[in-house]
């Protein structure tokens, strides 16, 4: 494994724990964007816990808030707390790690979990920066569940129309959400020609869970001028866990002893 990869797994190992621990957690959403999150604190964001209050940092918000578990495990093994907290208190009375994101827990950007608010405050962030002459890029996470939100789609006008090249959104498209396929749902199929139409650069990345495709398309992100872009990751829901990949049940659910086991065994071999 390189680096990245390896960092990936290892936070699976993490999240497998929490939700152990917890008994809650949406534990199939977490293993299919935990790819992207690495990419974007370990390699490509301007975004550490010695700036968090930099003005100048780059912003991260997670849209697709009910998989703060994940990002709670990312922002502690970066360094904003120690991810042991984060890891035996999840979702427990008085844990500042609570269900969604919020601002109690160092690294936050945004309270979410209210799906479809993330892009236009990413929206306001980006043209602040602008305003303000700031150095600063805004990077926002979504579900392709989400995506059936109509705020989304003023928030893809209105950074197509400021031209906020200083934007990227990834959409996490596993293609599951809680209750079925989006394709029966609500079809997301032709996401990258509306966002086109919107006047965003469009990068699709085939193997959204492969570190080294998410890094070059980050790559090609930042280097865009003119238009916002927007990295659209095809993922398995629950990446990395054999009984879990690719099943909608896995949206949220409690693994039983046996199960949990054999998750810590699978990602123990992945790991050698």
């Amino acid at each position: 494994m390189d680096d990245l990869t390896r960092k990936s797994y290892e936070l699976r190992r993490d999240i497998i724990e929490m939700m152990h621990n917890s008994r809650a957690g949406h534990v199939g959403g977490d293993l299919s964007v935990i790819d992207i999150l690495t990419v974007l604190y370990f390699k490509t964001m301007n975004a550490s816990p010695e700036k968090k209050d930099d003005p100048n940092r780059d912003r991260f918000l997670l849209s697709k808030g009910h998989c703060a578990d994940a990002l709670y495990c990312v922002l502690g093994e970066r360094g904003y707390y120690d991810v042991e907290e984060a890891v035996k208190t999840f979702s427990q009375f008085g844990s500042r790690f609570i269900g969604h994101p919020n601002t109690e827990a160092p690294g936050i950007e945004m309270n979410s979990g209210s799906l479809g608010h993330g892009l236009s405050v990413g929206v306001g962030m980006a043209l602040a920066a602008k305003l303000d002459k700031r150095a600063y890029r805004t990077y926002v996470v979504l579900g392709d569940g989400e995506m059936a939100e109509g705020s989304n789609y003023e928030g893809m006008m209105a950074a197509g129309h400021y031209k906020l090249d200083n934007l990227c959104a990834t959409v996490d498209l596993n293609r599951l959400q809680i209750s079925g396929t989006t394709e029966e749902v609500m079809d997301s199929a032709s996401l990258a020609d509306k966002f086109r139409d919107f006047g965003w650069n469009v990068i699709e990345v085939k193997d959204g869970n492969d570190c080294k495709e998410l890094t070059q398309a980050y790559e090609k992100a930042a280097a865009y001028k003119g238009k916002p872009s927007v990295v659209i990751a095809h993922t398995v829901k629950g990446k990395g866990i054999s009984f879990m990949e690719d099943q909608a049940s896995w949206h949220h659910g409690v693994m039983t002893e046996e199960q949990y086991q054999q998750a810590v065994q699978e990602l123990e071999v992945a790991l050698r």
